[in-house]
């Protein structure tokens, strides 16, 4: 089916079977299609998704880029999607306004001081670009932040990636779906996947609301619903699922060029393209499916972003949402195989997803092509969990975002 003019993919009808089947029509899933495609010639593809594609998190995140986290496996996998990003949108012939314009991490006490500080010498020993600001400094890179002495929180200092940034959203997921497209990748939406035919301890075939469609391998992508449809086929993950939830403002002309974050109060605030504040914060502490907001958390949200920027005393909310992230144990992905064969998953990104698109689906096209984890991807295996080998990022990389 030749795509209409004014759309920029196809709407086929399923196939009765696919080499590959891929639940989940966010970033990560388009990823994972394009790069079967473009990195290993596998086109007989289905990407299933329940609503419209990037219709869940991909379109409900705050959009930020970094690979400053402090464990070494994290910091090789988020620094490999930050080089992927610096050219996808060449790669991809799409304006993803893909922004380098620098992320801070404020130190306000003596503890943020020390962890900053170690997590820049960490990130330098992983080749990741990091510095170290002094609170004049940042003064400097950021003329807004309240660094006065009398400040609730004072700011001691910050690290800086200078490299990290944000892109558009959804210009990610149009670019990714229609290359994709272009390969042969059907892209099927409003289509709810309902159960898992296995057959031997063997995937072979994904139940929809439109019919079942047999699968050579099937690989979840669907972030906080992953732990649902993975017990549809007999596996209990270490997930939980959360909302998350974030706020944009009335439109501003420019006045924040940078991305910033703070544990103490927080907040992380960045100002989008065309002029309102991106502010989100950490996730709601009970487990939901609820995708949207709730005022105690936007006020404490403004509370916090008031700490550091009185010069937005005056201004006006004007939206709010809630994604719904999927946190393990460790706050580290999940990818690679299940107790199932050929039954794959990409989960447990938590606050982390989008930063990750572009690498998480390298990795994980890799994974499903060769039935094999990528190297990338070797430590962040379901058998951690029982092996004890965690990569414990709640704890180590400011605020988890």
């Amino acid at each position: 089916m030749t795509p209409h003019p004014d759309t920029l993919w196809r709407t086929p009808q399923p196939r009765r079977s696919y080499d590959v089947v891929i639940v989940g029509g966010g970033g990560h899933g388009l990823a994972t299609a394009y790069y079967l495609a473009k990195n290993h010639g596998i086109t007989n593809v289905a990407v299933i998704e329940k609503g419209w594609l990037a219709g869940g998190n991909m379109a409900r995140n705050t959009t930020i880029i970094r690979s400053n986290y402090l464990w070494d496996e994290s910091a090789a996998i988020y620094e490999h999607s930050l080089k992927l990003w610096e050219g996808l949108g060449d790669e991809l012939d799409y304006d993803l306004q893909f922004s380098q314009r620098g992320v801070l991490n404020l130190a306000h006490n003596l503890h943020d001081v020390r962890e900053g500080r170690r997590r820049v010498n960490a990130n330098r020993l992983n080749g990741v670009d990091a510095e170290w600001l002094e609170a004049d400094e940042v003064a400097k890179f950021c003329p807004v932040i309240n660094t006065t002495a009398s400040a609730r929180y004072p700011v001691l200092g910050a690290t800086l990636q200078r490299r990290g940034g944000i892109a558009k959203h959804d210009h990610v997921a149009w670019a990714l779906a229609r290359k994709a497209d272009q390969y042969g990748v059907d892209l099927i939406q409003d289509t709810e996947v309902t159960g898992f035919e296995i057959t031997g301890g063997r995937a072979v075939a994904v139940k929809t609301t439109r019919g079942t469609i047999a699968a050579g391998k099937v690989a979840l992508a669907a972030a906080g619903h992953t732990s649902v449809l993975a017990s549809m086929a007999g596996i209990r993950l270490p997930l939980q699922s959360h909302p998350l939830q974030a706020l944009v403002s009335e439109l501003l002309e420019p006045v924040l060029d940078c991305v910033v974050m703070s544990n103490a109060v927080h907040v992380y605030v960045s100002q989008a393209h065309k002029g309102e504040l991106v502010m989100g914060a950490g996730i709601d502490a009970y487990n939901s499916y609820g995708q949207r907001g709730a005022f105690h958390v936007i006020e404490a949200q403004m509370a916090a972003a008031l700490e550091l920027f009185p010069i937005f005393s005056r201004v006006r909310v004007l939206r709010t949402w809630a994604g719904i992230v999927d946190v393990s144990p460790d706050a580290s992905p999940i990818i690679g195989r299940t107790p199932v064969e050929n039954l794959f998953i990409n989960a447990g990104w938590g606050t982390g997803g989008f930063k990750a698109t572009p690498g998480s689906g390298w990795v994980y096209a890799h994974t499903i092509a060769h039935g094999e984890p990528h190297p990338l991807a070797e430590p962040f295996a379901l058998e951690r969990f029982t092996t004890g080998a965690l990569i414990d990022e709640h704890g180590a990389a400011a605020v988890a975002h």
